[in-house]
């Protein structure tokens, strides 16, 4: 494994694939009476949020406490960064305190990169969201998740290859969408981003996937469909005429998901705006893997943080005890 997690793109096939299976392994953990592992006792990891985010965060604390690691969380508002303290010196405050990782949110697409290259601190980095970026540990758990749906739990050494999957939306503002192509195509599925025109990136038509702007004419085909929220906090000028007229065109309800394949999926990194992007119809629907996704998340960054700070031992031992051992 590399030494910091910054960007899907960054990963090989065999590091995602490692990642994945090493998920299967922190999945099967949770399901036990008692939840944690002590590959991390010992270990401080600083959960440094520049940015407003109440799943991604909780999801890594709970992550770090299942591995046993000691966790320090540090939010911008009402800190010293509020009082105008740059990057440099909170690193070198963290460095000075001996944390042994870092997991940063910043609004300002760069920031983990930036960190995790500058020298101000020895420690892992890993990118828990910037700007709109990469959101690496997102696309993992969406990896993770697809697998265990369309290839099934025992498909440790798999990837996705010849899974068709789409994404719906607002990819103009999503580092979700980033990912997620970067990833996916790492793992040989194909992708294919719906979306109006306003809410493409420019050079978009150099992404490792296929572009659309007909919804109806991709779903039959789709494996997977990951809906994306409209990221209004993020736009400062009008994308759509109204919220009517973007649901009628790229809204997925209860009509639309009937398309799909049987075995066909619905994703949404959350938080979901019902009546929008998505119905509460498909969204409390057998096939919404909404809630799977957060669960999922747990185990996945489980994994990144095992793999970054701690072993190359497999995570989980299935060996039975000797009655040395247990005296």
């Amino acid at each position: 494994m590399m030494r910091h997690l910054i960007s899907a793109a960054d990963l090989t096939r065999d590091d995602a694939v490692l990642i994945l299976d090493t998920t299967e392994e922190m999945a099967r953990v949770s399901d036990r009476p008692i939840k944690k592992l002590p590959a991390l006792r010992g270990r401080t990891i600083c959960n440094l949020f520049f940015e407003d985010s109440t799943r991604t965060r909780i999801s890594f604390e709970a992550a770090e406490k299942r591995l046993s690691a000691d966790v320090i969380n540090f939010a911008a508002k009402g800190s010293s960064v509020s009082k105008g303290e740059s990057l440099k010196d909170t690193a070198q405050t963290l460095e000075a305190m001996g944390v042994d990782a870092v997991v940063i949110r910043h609004s300002a697409s760069g920031a983990p990169f930036r960190l995790a290259t500058s020298g101000w601190i020895d420690a892992p980095v890993i990118n828990a969201g910037d700007g709109t970026h990469q959101h690496p540990t997102q696309a993992l758990l969406d990896a993770f998740t697809m697998r265990r749906r369309l290839v099934g739990k025992d498909a440790l050494g798999q990837d996705l290859a010849g899974k068709r999957i789409t994404l719906v939306g607002d990819v103009l503002h999503s580092r979700v969408a980033r990912s997620n192509v970067d990833l996916l195509h790492t793992l040989g599925a194909e992708v294919t981003l719906v979306a109006p025109p306003t809410l493409l990136p420019v050079g978009v038509e150099h992404w490792t996937c296929d572009v659309s702007y007909d919804l109806d004419a991709v779903l039959p085909k789709s494996d997977a469909v990951m809906m994306l929220r409209v990221q209004r906090e993020r736009m400062n000028a009008a994308f759509f005429p109204t919220e009517r007229e973007y649901s009628r065109r790229y809204g997925l309800d209860g009509e639309r998901m009937a398309k799909m394949p049987e075995h066909g999926i619905v994703m949404h990194p959350g938080p979901m705006v019902r009546g929008m992007e998505i119905t509460a119809e498909v969204a409390d629907s057998d096939r919404c893997t909404v809630v799977e996704q957060v669960a999922n998340g747990v185990h996945t960054r489980m994994a990144v943080l095992y793999l970054l700070l701690g072993g190359n031992e497999p995570a989980v031992s299935h060996a039975r005890p000797t009655d040395s051992e247990n005296k």
